[in-house]
């Protein structure tokens, strides 16, 4: 049975545990990186350190960013009284790049999942109700993915938000379900923020 050589099976092997990535994706980048010119990898080497290393997660929403608070946490011409919760910095990327919403975002970071083991506890929850009085929210809009975890996930929040005296809403119109925000078009994201469902 063939083998590839051990640098390149490692690479493989390493490629291969990245999110969304199979096996043969991962052949297919590692065979794409050793064909590189070497100041190319080298290259694509500092930009994954740099990613790595020079990335934090504000204190405020825990958005990715550069700076602690980050960009929009800070930005005083954000709609400061919407909260947009989501799940993943990068369905933060997404309803930023419909150009619907300006207001502030809130990052789970993740959702509740028994068969994953995860609870309230191990989310950004525990500091969400307080932010929320202490910025004066007025509307808390729920952006979760629409999937079995994602619902059981905006149950909770409901349950915990409901005795405050704010407007919740919820984005759903037009995404899958099952689907992921990361992977649905800018249009139908926008229009889901456009004809959200008030349900409190």
């Amino acid at each position: 049975m063939y083998r590839y050589p051990k640098p390149l099976q490692n690479l493989i092997n390493k490629l291969g545990r990245i999110p969304g990535v199979g096996k043969k994706t991962a052949q297919r980048i590692a065979f794409h990186i050793i064909n590189m010119k070497p100041e190319e990898v080298k290259d694509l080497a500092d930009s994954i350190l740099k990613a790595r290393s020079k990335t934090k997660v504000c204190s405020i929403c825990h958005n990715i960013s550069e700076t602690d608070p980050c960009g929009i946490c800070t930005d005083k011409n954000r709609e400061g009284d919407k909260l947009c919760i989501v799940e993943k910095p990068i369905d933060v990327a997404a309803i930023e790049s419909s150009g619907v919403y300006r207001g502030k975002y809130h990052v789970l970071g993740g959702v509740i999942s028994a068969t994953e083991g995860v609870g309230p506890e191990n989310l950004h929850i525990a500091d969400l109700r307080d932010r929320i009085i202490r910025e004066g929210i007025k509307e808390v809009i729920i952006a979760l993915n629409p999937t079995h975890e994602g619902e059981i996930t905006s149950h909770y929040l409901l349950s915990l938000l409901s005795p405050l005296n704010i407007r919740i809403t919820k984005i759903g119109i037009g995404l899958p379900i099952g689907g992921s925000l990361e992977y649905t078009d800018l249009v139908t994201i926008g229009e889901a923020l456009r004809a959200r469902k008030k349900i409190k």
